[in-house]
């Protein structure tokens, strides 16, 4: 405190002077009582440690120090973390070089195998280099109409032959030795189908009695006729021996089959040693052909009604 002179004689004023810092503590109290929200958010806002420590120029700032320490911390962390992203760039570049190089390898390759492969030659005459049919020997070289007439030829012969065969089944049998006295009777039943035909053979002048009708009567079809005479025929008494037959069911062709089938028995009884030659003609087998039952549903043995969906 220091006494001060006034020449005007007034009393000295005795309160002590404010020093720096206090002053500046109250002005950061008035600033903060006339602005209560700012101190919080604005970055002029002091607070009192902070002025005290600015007004004392005997204490250093340590807080400061170390913000200013930091900064470059958080500089650099960036960067090191970028370090290893350059370090991998090279190794991403490096791995399909890697993969390429096999690649590279098998070009080459290819290309060889290219090279040795010899190109086509067309052939002189088209086709000749495909693989042929298997052709019979002689046949290798004709042409369609060559081979147009050797298979006209090969169907000709096959028709030959069947009409040999058809000429020896109608020739009669050498061997047949039949007793052909006047009271001689050979009989036999034969069958087809439903049809039942009993035989009776006689010597005569070779004339047919069914049912007391003539044989052209009973049968008029030409085809029935040449089948009824076929037995004797084959045994060459076609005309030295009477068929009298009497004959009940069936159709007409059946009952024709069931005639020839009677006639060959009855001839099997004048005479057992012609068995062979007429069983393997097919006159001894009773044709087994019949008609299939009908079936409970259907129309016929396998005829269905019609089905209606809906």
């Amino acid at each position: 405190m220091s006494e001060t002179e006034h020449p005007d004689g007034q009393e000295p004023d005795l309160t002590p002077e404010p020093s720096a810092a206090e002053e500046d503590v109250e002005a950061g109290a008035e600033a903060s009582s006339a602005d209560p929200a700012g101190s919080s958010s604005g970055d002029d806002a002091q607070t009192p440690e902070t002025t005290r420590a600015e007004s004392s120029p005997d204490v250093p700032a340590p807080a400061e120090e170390p913000a200013a320490a930091e900064e470059p911390a958080a500089a650099e962390e960036p960067a090191a973390a970028e370090e290893p992203a350059a370090a991998e760039e090279p190794a991403a570049a490096e791995e399909p070089a890697a993969v390429e190089e096999p690649v590279a390898a098998e070009e080459p390759a290819a290309e060889e195998d290219e090279e040795e492969v010899a190109p086509r030659v067309r052939p002189e005459i088209p086709g000749a280099d495909l693989i042929p049919d298997i052709v019979q020997e002689g046949e290798e070289y004709l042409d369609a109409e060559a081979r147009a007439a050797a298979e006209a030829d090969a169907e000709a012969a096959a028709a030959r032959g069947e009409d040999e065969e058809d000429e020896a089944e109608t020739q009669p049998i050498a061997d047949a030795a039949i007793d052909l006295a006047s009271g001689a009777r050979y009989t036999a039943t034969g069958k087809r189908k439903t049809a039942v035909a009993r035989v009776i053979l006689k010597p005569g002048t070779g004339s047919y009695t069914i049912n007391g009708k003539t044989l052209d009567q009973f049968f008029p079809r030409p085809t029935l006729q040449r089948i009824i005479r076929q037995p004797l025929e084959a045994v060459g008494y076609e005309e030295r021996m009477d068929v009298i037959a009497r004959m009940h069911g069936g159709g007409v062709a059946a009952q024709a089959g069931a005639l020839r089938h009677g006639i060959s028995r009855a001839l099997l009884e004048a005479d057992p040693n012609l068995r062979g030659e007429l069983k393997r003609r097919g006159f001894l087998t009773r044709d087994p052909r019949v008609k299939e039952r009908k079936k409970a549903g259907l129309k016929k043995a396998r005829k269905r009604p019609q089905f209606s969906k809906r």
